[in-house]
């Protein structure tokens, strides 16, 4: 078999999603035939597909050798250097492959996504807007523009940018009845649909009201299954269904996805509904989890040694004394998210250690809420800073929910904690990172009108620099303490 030929084998195998052979394929090529290019970059990438991303460079830089006029190739590598935040080395891939062709609207809309990652947001927005007028069909451009423009609070034109995503398709594939484009709801029913992770439908369940104001005379919902329960007390929904769940597919009269209401319903900064809180913990499991916080019902070993002493019935927010765990502030920790989420890294902390300055601060009860990646760390806190360690043991956002209501404070990083805590009408502190902060924060704001009252928001300034934001906090938190004790 020729280089050629195990070359488009290769790309058969790649369509055919047998990734591991086609990249035995290109690999073969790559040595039969060494002046070939075109197998180096399709190793390439898949390379870096599987997280070998200095082999996957040597590959593109090949390719790149060999033939340096294959856009793509360019493209690949550019993309490659921009999630490893080498901006100077993507933003010279594009160039190369503007030099070929300065008229494709993929270079161009490429280059205004690495001027986003890299905060030269003028930049950005004008090879977006090239790249929309050199094909006003290309999603992708109209895609991130909408990213920017949302992140400015550019609601009007963002929420129609917002429109050229197709996280939904699938769904509306599924779906046997017409998708609403803002008609006249009255007397109809209407099943908002789910899309994204469960952060973004807490952030948007709060439409359902909004749809029954304009006259929706049934509003249903379709959910991740470990939101089910949570969403069966929102009081505009008439039912809800998780996505594992056989699910009819005409048994409305419309659909929509969550993210395309804001835009059918014209929703700008200052008229986001934010009727706070939006959620209610379930009745049942907010006394369940109650008791399980009280004294008695903790192991020795959890209860704080820096709670300070007994508070009086007016120590704590939201009526927690009753609950029996009645000494100075309770705050609920979490630290990661989901490793799955593309910027993870970047919103994560590095561990559990880095909010070692908040154990300094007398008076304070420590609850983990955290979930997954960070677990273990939980149940191993550091020797100074005994926590209560509920994370493993919420079955559903129902169960966190609960737990969140018999709190003072929750602090978190960038994840659907941040939500649910704000949703509740609880008292929020959000660390946000420097790199790619997510649109709905918008810029600088140490507040979000989204949860206004009850979020605040501690921005890094420099990337990576989680320390001086979790100064702040210390500081914040001690003062928090203070007026809590003067109380």
């Amino acid at each position: 078999m020729s280089a050629e030929q195990l070359f488009y084998r290769g790309v058969a195998l790649q369509a055919s999603g047998d990734l591991a052979q086609a990249e035995r394929c290109f690999a073969q090529a790559a040595v039969l035939d060494p002046t070939l290019a075109e197998p180096h970059g399709n190793l390439g990438l898949l390379l870096e597909q599987r997280g070998a991303w200095d082999e996957a460079e040597v590959a593109y830089l090949q390719c790149a050798r060999l033939d340096p006029t294959l856009i793509e190739n360019h493209l690949n590598l550019g993309a490659l250097y921009t999630v490893q935040k080498r901006f100077a080395e993507a933003e010279a891939c594009y160039e190369s492959a503007l030099a070929i062709d300065d008229s494709s609207c993929k270079v161009w809309s490429n280059l205004g996504a690495l001027y986003i990652c890299w905060q030269r947001d003028t930049e950005a927005e004008q090879c977006l807007r090239l790249a929309m007028r050199l094909d006003e069909g290309y999603a992708k451009a109209r895609f991130n523009l909408s990213y920017l423009l949302l992140r400015r609070g550019d609601y009007a034109e963002g929420w129609a940018c917002m429109e050229a995503r197709d996280w939904y398709q699938g769904l509306a594939r599924y779906l046997q009845c017409p998708r609403w484009q803002g008609e006249n709801l009255l007397g109809k029913s209407i099943l908002i649909g789910y899309e994204a992770g469960h952060g973004d439908m807490i952030q948007f369940c709060r439409f359902a009201a909004v749809l029954k104001a304009r006259g929706a005379r049934h509003v249903a919902m379709l959910c991740h299954p470990a939101l089910k329960r949570l969403f069966q007390g929102l009081p505009d929904v008439d039912e809800v269904w998780a996505f594992d769940e056989a699910v009819p597919v005409n048994a409305w009269d419309c659909w929509t996805p969550p993210f395309s209401i804001p835009f059918y319903c014209e929703t700008r900064v200052n008229s986001i509904p934010a009727n706070l809180p939006y959620l209610q913990a379930d009745a049942l499991l907010a006394e369940e989890w109650k008791y399980k916080l009280t004294p008695q019902a903790l192991p020795a070993h959890e209860t704080a040694p820096n709670a300070g002493p007994k508070a009086g019935p007016n120590a704590l927010l939201n009526g927690f004394p009753n609950s029996g765990l009645n000494s100075g502030v309770i705050v609920g920790l979490v630290w990661r998210g989901s490793v799955g989420f593309e910027n993870d890294a970047d919103r994560s902390l590095p561990g559990l250690e880095t909010l070692a300055p908040l154990w300094r601060v007398p008076g304070v009860t420590f609850i983990s809420l955290q979930k997954g990646a960070g677990e273990d760390q939980a149940r191993k806190p550091p020797a100074d800073q005994p926590m209560i360690e509920l994370g493993t043991q919420m079955r559903h956002f129902a169960d966190a929910a609960a737990i969140v209501a018999q709190l003072d404070l929750v602090i978190t990083v960038d994840t659907a904690m941040a939500h649910l805590a704000g949703a509740l009408g609880k008292p929020c502190w959000s660390m946000l990172p420097a790199y790619k902060t997510d649109w709905r924060w918008l810029t600088d704001r140490t507040d979000s009108p989204w949860y206004p009252e009850v979020m605040r928001l501690y921005r890094q300034k420099v990337s990576g620099d989680w320390p001086a934001v979790v100064t702040q906090l210390q500081a914040d938190l001690a003062l928090l303490v203070e007026t809590k004790t003067r109380a």
